[in-house]
């Protein structure tokens, strides 16, 4: 651990919360780190510790085991991944823009988001699957949320006229089920050689699905 690391001590050290937050975030990214490098099956308390230059005692005062840790680490990212989507959707908005100008936006940012942190990519997409049927809910909520989003951008889009509106909920969630089995396939095997390669492919699905399903807004 670097001396930029530690936390300083005595009168001058930080608040409790603001030292376990910290510490918080280094179990995550040494967590992403081993659960990419290993696997879920093969990853311990131990590992996830030692990656973040812990005690194992101190991953235990986070985490009861490997799975609260995995499903926690889950929760941030997918939650970080929502939050960049919307603020896409959002920044997109223009009332000169092309219909299909805030779908690019939003695709854009997921992939890049999943390119910048491979790591917790392989966690969200990948090893989350490992972590059993409490692993499962919270990848099948993100999912929904996913779709949430994509849905509640697609309506204020039809509502300003500038695209139109998917022809049921489901169509989202197909949507963002392709888009998340297309990252996962090439985190999984490593093709094509960079995620972000995927956005024309994703692009073009989600164009072909509004041009096919168009409803009136709700």
């Amino acid at each position: 651990m670097s001396r930029r690391d530690r936390a300083p001590r005595g009168r001058h050290a930080p608040p409790l919360e603001v030292r376990q937050d910290r510490q918080r975030r280094r179990l995550h990214a040494a967590a992403a780190s081993v659960f990419a490098r290993v696997g879920y099956a093969e990853a311990s308390a131990e590992a996830i510790a030692r990656e973040a230059g812990m005690s194992k005692a101190t991953f235990y005062e986070h985490f009861d085991n490997k799975q609260d840790c995995i499903v926690a680490l889950f929760d941030v990212g997918a939650e970080a991944v929502i939050e960049a989507m919307r603020r896409a959707g959002a920044d997109g908005r223009s009332e000169v823009a092309d219909p299909a100008g805030r779908v690019r936006a939003v695709i854009h940012t997921y992939l890049e988001v999943l390119s910048a942190f491979p790591d917790e990519a392989h966690t969200l997409l990948v090893e989350i699957i490992g972590a059993g049927p409490r692993g499962m809910e919270r990848r099948d909520r993100a999912l929904a949320e996913y779709a949430r989003t994509i849905d509640e951008i697609n309506r204020s889009d039809a509502e300003h006229g500038l695209a139109p509106r998917l022809a049921s909920p489901h169509d989202a969630f197909a949507l963002v089920g392709a888009m998340v089995e297309l990252a996962s396939r090439q985190i999984r095997t490593g093709e094509p050689d960079d995620i972000r390669v995927l956005e024309p492919f994703v692009e073009r699905l989600f164009i072909g699905v509004l041009s096919a399903g168009a409803r009136t807004p709700a």
